[in-house]
């Protein structure tokens, strides 16, 4: 397990962490997931509502803390990737702003080149 930024393990190698986080955020943002949401908001109030038993009260609370912190991480994670792309974009446009304005164009054209299409790498 490393601790380094999930960008900077290299390039064109995602891990299985983030091959699963970028399907679980399209998963999470389909209308699909919002309508089991909204479902299962409604089980809670039911649940409540109807004054079911305190085990059936803990099962649909515990099962809302817990995709809570499932979707949390997700969007931490979808979140730092759309940072580090960014901040590599700005990187290579200030790079070739420079150039430009040194009168000659060099690496720093390509790098902004490949830089522009990073978020379908991340």
């Amino acid at each position: 397990m490393t601790l380094s930024h999930p960008a900077d393990r290299g390039e064109g190698e995602r891990g299985r962490f983030e091959r699963l986080a970028e399907t679980a955020s399209n998963l999470t943002s389909s209308p699909a997931f919002s309508l089991f949401c909204v479902l299962l908001v409604a089980a809670f109030v039911a649940v409540h509502a109807v004054g079911l038993s305190t085990e059936w009260q803990i099962l649909v609370g515990d099962t809302m803390t817990a995709i809570t912190l499932l979707l949390l991480a997700l969007l931490k994670n979808a979140e730092r990737r759309a940072e580090h792309a960014i901040q590599r974009k700005l990187d290579a446009i200030a790079a070739a702003l420079l150039e430009a304005h040194e009168g000659h164009e060099g690496d720093a054209h390509q790098e902004l080149r490949r830089a522009i299409r990073m978020e379908e790498r991340l």
